[in-house]
């Protein structure tokens, strides 16, 4: 009896073992995959983490200090994120660029935040539901086609709580905070807090 726990014994431990073997590959080859996908100057990114870019590693670049929890992603039609020094993105946040999406320094984004500066989809409904079946069939375009894009910028020291929305063509102030839930359609005002859908003003931050 003993000896048939013993074995029975080893036999978990031995599967326990493969499957954390497994696990720690998986990670190794997920942040091989990362690397070969960004230009990093020195940031973190941790197992969560997911890099989509199938464009040259040149368009998403993450300063040193940054810690990335969340998706960085590139369309195949375009797109460009520049994420400064001392930042953090939050799990599970999204980071969308079908143009161009500028982070500054010292920015802070929780979790379950979407920024994105495109619309993704045409707005014409016929046209759109064409072209979502040839995504379908033919994988993502290389021509955005009639999809409206435009930059955005969120400049340092930006504070950015869970569950906001940042959508195209909107520039975050310096020291800026966007409240937890806030869909954001507009610039924000350096050293002021905005909240609400669609986001407006809530008060002016003090500046240091």
């Amino acid at each position: 009896m003993k000896q048939f726990i013993k074995r029975l014994l080893l036999g978990l431990f031995e599967k326990i073992n493969l499957v954390h073997l497994i696990y720690l590959l998986n990670e190794k080859q997920a942040k091989r995959n990362i690397q070969l996908s960004i230009t990093d100057l020195g940031a973190t990114f941790y197992p969560e983490a997911v890099v989509s870019n199938s464009l040259d590693k040149s368009r998403i670049v993450v300063g040193k200090g940054t810690h990335i929890r969340g998706m960085l992603n590139i369309f195949k039609y375009g797109g460009r994120i520049v994420i400064g020094e001392n930042c953090y993105i939050g799990d599970h946040t999204r980071i969308w660029s079908g143009e161009s999406i500028t982070i500054g320094n010292f920015v802070q984004i929780s979790h379950n935040v979407n920024i994105m500066d495109t619309n993704a989809h045409e707005l014409e409904a016929i046209e759109r539901a064409e072209r979502w079946m040839d995504l379908v069939h033919n994988g993502h375009w290389a021509d955005k086609g009639n999809v409206h894009t435009a930059p955005i910028i969120i400049d340092d020291y930006a504070w950015i709580s869970l569950n906001a929305v940042i959508l195209k063509g909107v520039t975050i102030g310096k020291g800026a905070i966007v409240a937890a839930g806030a869909v954001v359609t507009k610039n924000v005002e350096p050293f002021t807090m905005v909240a609400g859908n669609p986001a407006s003003f809530i008060k002016t931050l003090p500046q240091q």
